[in-house]
Parts: structure tokens; C-alpha cells; sequence
């Protein structure tokens, strides 16, 4: 193995402080049971740091939600107190695949896949202002609660561990230590 594949696969170890209980880790569970000798089974993937666990789960929850809410919009829409027939029927189909999207980035987070960091902060992002504006209205248990994720999901996935996940292997200039002239 080259000097880099070998920097990959050492970056790719998580962080034992990082590691969350369960039997992922090295030595736990039936798989680990053993004394290690040629009948060991094989080394599995590095487990996931606990902070992208989190993450995964904020972002399941906001994308249950959202779900509710659009289910609410289709239960008003239905009851005639939409604004519009065709503006709550949109709202609710906008509403309802905006969730499976969410489910989508939660599931690619779970893996942890690359893909995910910047649709799960963005999600976060739109979590934070929706909540100001759910504040300004009155809605203060909603808001709140809203407020209380994006910030709990922004500082999961800024988390180093989660960084780590989510960015190992990114290519990188060869001069990137090298002071820029002026």
C-alpha cells in the first residue's frame, strides 16, 4: 500500500473519545469475542462518530416534521381552509417530497456519505430561519423547538468527528502549506 493509501486509511480511524458505545467497536460483541487468531472474523468499516449519530437523528426528526406539517396542509386544504384549493394542494406536495428528501440526506448521513454535509447544513440553515419566522408569528413552542435542532444539527455536523467523516479524501492542493505572496 502506497504512503497515501496508508495516510487515507489511518485518516478514516475514528477518534476513540469520538466512538459511541454498541458493538461496532473493535473487541465488543460476538464478532470480537474471539482471541483475535487466524479464525477472527474480518475488520469491519471504522464505526460512526457519535456526533454524526445525532445528526442522523435531528435530521430524521425534521424530516418527520415536515411530513406532519404537509399532512396538515392536506387535512386543511381538504377542509376548505386553504387560502387557495391549488396553493394548499402545492404546499402539500412540496411539503411531502421535501421530507423524503430530508429521509434521504439522513440515510446518505448514516453511511457517512461526502454528499451529505452540505444538504444537512443547509437543511439546518433553513431549520434556523424558519424557526425566527415561527418566533416573529407568535408560534413560540414550534419556533423554539425549531431554533433548538438547527442549532443542535449545525453544531453536530461542525463537529471535528463529523468533519472527519464527512471530508476524508478530499483531494487537496500539493502547496497548500505554502504561504501565498502578497
Amino acid at each position: 500500500m502506497s504512503s497515501r493509501g496508508a495516510a487515507r486509511v489511518a485518516a478514516l480511524a475514528p477518534d476513540p473519545a469520538d466512538a459511541g458505545p454498541g458493538p461496532a467497536r473493535a473487541g465488543a460483541g460476538p464478532a470480537g469475542a474471539g482471541s483475535g487468531g487466524a479464525g477472527a472474523a474480518p475488520q469491519k468499516a471504522p464505526a460512526r462518530p457519535l456526533t454524526i449519530t445525532v445528526a442522523v437523528i435531528i435530521e430524521a426528526l425534521e424530516a418527520v416534521l415536515v411530513a406532519v406539517a404537509a399532512v396538515l396542509a392536506a387535512v386543511a386544504t381538504g377542509r376548505g381552509q386553504s387560502y387557495q384549493l391549488s396553493g394548499g394542494i402545492a404546499i402539500t406536495v412540496i411539503g411531502l417530497a421535501t421530507a423524503v428528501l430530508l429521509a434521504l440526506v439522513a440515510a446518505g448521513l448514516r453511511q457517512p456519505r461526502r454528499w451529505t454535509r452540505t444538504p444537512a447544513l443547509l437543511t439546518q440553515l433553513f431549520t434556523g430561519i424558519v424557526g425566527i419566522y415561527l418566533l416573529q408569528g407568535g408560534r413560540y413552542y414550534w419556533g423554539s423547538v425549531a431554533l433548538v435542532l438547527a442549532l443542535a444539527g449545525l453544531a453536530t455536523l461542525l463537529a471535528p468527528a463529523s468533519t472527519r467523516a464527512l471530508t476524508v479524501g478530499l483531494p487537496q492542493p500539493a502547496d497548500r502549506h505554502r504561504q501565498r505572496p502578497r
